[in-house]
């Protein structure tokens, strides 16, 4: 395994190269890294992922902590949708952390306050938010196990738990494998992964109730930029069946327990009891 000292640059360098690659501009769309920050931020809000959210943040409301924040495009959702949104976010470039944030701030008048401080040790009081939202952060995280404790911690009796788009495996080997594929891994060196079944353990043991987990194929939170009606095509073209709007949804979010992609995306929601 290649050591963290190994690695030739941090993460803003690392997507500074990605963006300056011409065959990788659709890849730095689909990851909200383009600029302005402020047009990718919107473009997510219209987004099917997005709109999935929506649907589980339903009749939510109050105080909400998005952790791992990067440059902002979650937080500036979840203050567009009322919330009064904390951004936690440990970095501080104007590209890919909270100097990005501040940016949206600046350019609109948001409830968004920045804290840049690390996820696995919370600078927050017990039972403070309504919501803790990480979208592609618990894969990341130094020590998963404490980052989930402090999570739970904060969260108020009730809270709504969402972590989305976490990176899955089924044994070592495919933990390997999905590493060597990753476009920016072998930069900055940060990606990980884990099981369905460690993410599960982890989260029960943090003292959360873990309500759903969503699976590959099971939401556009994980699909986007495809979507399910895109797997319903991609059935009907592999089985020459002409109608694909016919294939019932059921049958496409059973399909996704069977994926075996390394790195494929998870979510999971739940509640502080």
């Amino acid at each position: 395994m290649t050591s963290m000292t190994d690695y030739k640059m941090n993460w803003e360098e690392a997507v500074v190269w990605l963006r300056d690659q011409k065959g990788q501009q659709e890849l730095v769309k689909f990851c909200y890294f383009d600029d302005p920050v402020l047009d990718a931020a919107k473009r997510f809000c219209q987004s099917s992922e997005w709109q999935a959210l929506q649907q589980i943040l339903m009749g939510r409301s109050g105080r909400a902590l998005d952790l791992g924040a990067g440059r902002g495009i979650s937080a500036y959702a979840l203050a567009k949708e009322g919330f009064d949104v904390t951004a936690l976010e440990p970095n501080s470039s104007f590209i890919v952390g909270a100097g990005a944030i501040k940016t949206l701030c600046d350019a609109e008048t948001l409830p968004i306050e920045i804290v840049e401080e690390w996820g696995e040790k919370l600078p927050f009081e017990d039972d403070v938010f309504d919501v803790v939202h990480c979208r592609q952060v618990l894969h990341h995280a130094k020590d998963l196990g404490d980052m989930l404790k402090e999570i739970a911690r904060v969260l108020m009796p009730g809270g709504l738990f969402i972590a989305t788009r976490e990176h899955v495996i089924s044994n070592p080997e495919e933990l390997e494998l999905f590493l060597s594929r990753h476009p920016l891994h072998h930069l900055y060196g940060g990606e990980w992964a884990y099981t369905v079944q460690e993410y599960k353990r982890l989260i029960r043991r943090a003292g959360i109730d873990l309500k759903q987990v969503l699976n590959p194929y099971e939401s556009d939170i994980n699909r986007f930029p495809r979507t399910q009606q895109d797997i319903r095509l991609d059935i009907a073209q592999a089985y020459h069946f002409p109608f694909p709007k016919l294939i019932p949804m059921w049958f496409v979010n059973k399909l996704g327990d069977y994926s075996r992609i390394p790195g494929r995306l998870y979510s999971f929601i739940g509640t502080k009891p």
